[in-house]
C-alpha cells in the first residue's frame, strides 16, 4: 500500500512559486522547490515527473486560481473599488525585491516562447480580466463609476496599470510597491469617475 502524502500539490505548487522567486524558472531545481517544500527532489520527480512538468503544473494552477485575489476581496468589502483596491494589494504583497519581480518575469518567457505555458498564461489572461469587469461592473451598478464607463476598457486599463506599476517599481526601487500601486489606481480611477 503507498503511503499517504503529507505534502499537498497545493502546498508544492505555493513552494514553487516561492522557489521561482527566488531563483528564476531557468535556474530553478527541484532541489530548490523540495527545500522550499520540505520534500525531496526524488519525491518531486516522483509526482511531477520533470522540472517542466512542475512548471506546467505551476502555470495550470496559477490560471486556474487567478481571479481568485478578486473574488476574496469581493466578499470582504462592500465597495468593488475597495475590493479593488484589496485584490491589487495581494498581488503586490507578492512581491517583495525587484529581484524576485524579474525571476517571477522569467515565467513571462516561457509563456511568451513555449505554447504549452502560452495556453496557461492566456487563461490567466483571461480569467484575471473577467474578475476585473465584474469588479468594475459592480462599481458602475453601485454608482461609484459613471454609467457610462467603458468597463472592459477601463479593466484592460486597470491591469495595465498593476503591471506597469509593478515593473516600474522593481526598476526604480523607489517606494512600497503596494502604496505606489494604490496611489496609480487612485489616480486612473479619478480620471475615470
Amino acid at each position: 500500500m503507498p503511503r499517504p502524502r503529507t505534502t499537498s500539490d497545493t502546498d508544492i505548487l505555493a513552494a514553487t512559486a516561492r522557489a521561482i522567486g527566488a531563483h528564476g524558472p531557468g535556474r530553478l531545481t527541484l532541489a530548490h522547490v523540495g527545500t522550499e517544500a520540505g520534500i525531496s527532489p526524488a519525491t518531486l520527480s516522483q509526482r511531477f515527473g520533470s522540472k517542466r512538468s512542475l512548471l506546467l503544473a505551476f502555470a495550470a494552477d496559477a490560471a486556474a486560481t487567478a481571479a481568485a485575489p478578486y473574488h476574496r476581496a469581493r466578499v470582504a468589502h462592500d465597495s468593488p473599488l475597495a475590493a479593488l483596491h484589496a485584490a491589487a494589494q495581494e498581488v503586490a504583497g507578492q512581491i517583495s525585491t525587484p529581484e524576485q519581480m524579474a525571476n517571477h518575469l522569467g515565467m513571462l518567457q516561457l509563456d511568451l516562447t513555449d505554447p504549452e505555458f502560452r495556453f496557461h498564461a492566456a487563461r490567466y489572461t483571461h480569467a484575471v480580466d473577467t474578475a476585473l469587469r465584474e469588479l468594475l461592473a459592480d462599481a458602475v451598478t453601485q454608482g461609484e463609476l459613471p454609467p457610462d464607463t467603458d468597463v472592459p476598457r477601463l479593466a484592460r486599463a486597470v491591469k495595465i496599470t498593476t503591471d506597469g506599476s509593478l515593473l516600474r517599481w522593481a526598476l526604480t526601487g523607489d517606494g512600497d510597491p503596494a502604496a505606489l500601486l494604490h496611489d496609480d489606481l487612485d489616480h486612473l480611477l479619478r480620471r475615470t469617475a
